[in-house]
């Protein structure tokens, strides 16, 4: 096994304490009117965590943190990416001999890397103006073997439950759950799978223990001996919080992260499906008791498509439905569009796209996302390997992209665009002046209906159609607070 080193970026704030939530102070109330509306304050702090990349020799990941400039944030504070924390945030990853990735000032993204296998899972916190809408991409390129290709995922909150639509249990695929715990006390974690036919039986996804600062990885297959081609997971925390992020390994196929899904609901979109996708499996589980009936439209460059006999799909309650929509997309841009035929059932889904064709074949996921909202942030773009997508499935709306400035150079760029109501539309995205290194995009909903928002990034290998997707979502990197002469704390993410 090789060493695995992490570049380190000095700076001169210490890693905070990860406690997921945002404090923020109120206006003082002048008792002539309490009742005005209430206003939007940046949060103050920010947990992410990143799950252990690969174990794979051969890789090679690039960590990409980076914080959009937020008006009203106090010109304070800072952040850090670590393995683990020193208890009670008293010292810096480099006191306690743990690697440190510190970013620049909001407005400049940093990238940090690592090469080999044995990367364990990170930890981070951002304060003052470093904390609203920090985001962090972490992207691994595997040269060879199960799982080759380009894997990335966004790191993501704390939280405790989380739906992922799209695994597998098949001979052929290699899928895992992993957990990684921020807090000082242990988090104790059940994880529940369910196949066509519902819950798969296991006894050893039953509370399960994630130790303080530290992360689990767990084979699916070893929580159930049944093969399942689509699989459900569910991850339920009993006590404490985790991240959770599934690593989804195929044989022939290449591999990649599957994130969790967007909260259970009647309708849903799935933004970006790649215009060159050659397969699309659209992958549904309803939690509740009741069956779902969905209609199935993609959103087109042109408008609102119905896909030649898959009109519609049927969810049995507590069972997980696979779709095979084949190349969906017929080289145009396309965003899944789900909605209820009549009762409105609560659904979660995830398509797994695949692009190329024989042994050069690579895999992505996409899933249900919610709408970018306010802002979103897509960190590690690269000067003509990124594609940003667009869908506005209800109305048209009006969205301005800002291109920050490169990892080593170059100067913000930003552009306003225009998304017909019904449609999905591959914008050129704004690139940096002079660009050297990586970039972040900042998405901005201007106007208009709700925006859902991906980005795909295609890695460098001719002769394997590599690539990975990321939904965007509202970064929620500000809170609304209501107008009290007084100090609240609001929960974060």
């Amino acid at each position: 096994m090789k060493r695995t080193t992490l570049s380190l970026f000095a700076g001169v704030t210490a890693l905070a304490a990860i406690t997921g939530f945002a404090a923020v102070s109120t206006p003082e109330a002048t008792g002539a009117d309490t009742s005005q509306p209430a206003a939007r304050l940046p949060v103050e702090r920010t947990s992410l965590l990143c799950p252990a990349p690969s174990t794979s020799d051969l890789a090679e990941t690039t960590y990409t943190s980076f914080t959009p400039v937020t008006k009203g944030a106090e010109e304070k504070g800072g952040a850090a990416l670590a393995v683990g924390t020193a208890k009670g945030g008293k010292e810096t990853g480099e006191k306690t001999g743990k690697p440190v990735l510190e970013p620049k000032a909001p407005g400049t993204p940093v990238t940090g890397q690592t090469s080999g296998a044995g990367t364990p899972a990170l930890v981070g916190t951002a304060e003052g103006s470093y904390a609203p809408g920090w985001t962090v991409q972490q992207t691994t390129e595997v040269a060879a073997g199960t799982g080759r290709g380009l894997q990335g995922v966004n790191c993501t909150a704390p939280d405790t439950e989380f739906w992922f639509p799209g695994a597998s249990t098949a001979s052929g695929r290699t899928d895992y759950v992993h957990l990684t715990n921020p807090d000082d006390s242990a988090a104790v974690v059940d994880i529940e799978l369910y196949g066509k036919d519902g819950a798969l039986k296991s006894t050893l996804g039953e509370g399960i223990t994630v130790p303080p600062h530290a992360s689990e990885s767990l084979l699916l297959s070893t929580l159930s001996d049944v093969e399942q081609t689509d699989v459900t997971v569910h991850v339920g925390v009993r006590s404490g919080r985790v991240g959770a992020a599934v690593q989804a390994l195929d044989d022939k196929t290449g591999g990649d992260w599957l994130p969790a899904a967007a909260d259970p609901a009647s309708s849903l979109v799935l933004p970006g499906i790649p215009k060159d996708a050659t397969a699309v499996r659209l992958v549904l589980f309803t939690p509740g008791g009741t069956d779902a009936d969905l209609k199935v439209r993609l959103a087109s460059p042109s408008g609102p498509i119905t896909p030649a006999g898959h009109e519609t799909v049927h969810v049995n309650a507590g069972m997980t439905t696979g779709v095979d929509l084949g190349e969906i997309t017929r080289g145009e841009a396309g965003s899944l569009v789900l909605t209820p035929t009549g009762g409105s059932v609560p659904v979660v889904a995830a398509v797994r796209v695949v692009r190329g064709k024989g042994g050069e074949q690579e895999s992505a996921f996409i899933p249900a996302a919610d709408p970018v909202g306010a802002r979103a942030t897509a960190a590690d773009n690269r000067a003509k390997s990124t594609t940003l997508s667009l869908a506005a499935t209800t109305e048209a709306a009006k969205v301005r992209i800002t291109a920050s400035a490169g990892t080593e150079g170059g100067t913000p760029a930003s552009e306003t665009y225009t998304i017909k109501g019904g449609t999905t539309q591959n914008v050129e995205a704004p690139v940096p002046t002079g660009l050297e290194g990586t970039y972040a995009l900042t998405v901005e909903t201007v106007s208009g209906g709700p925006v859902h928002a991906s980005r795909t990034l295609t890695g460098q290998d001719d002769d394997v159609a590599s690539f990975t997707v990321q939904a965007l979502s509202d970064d929620r990197g500000t809170v609304s607070v209501p107008n009290a002469d007084e100090d609240l704390s609001v929960l974060q993410r």
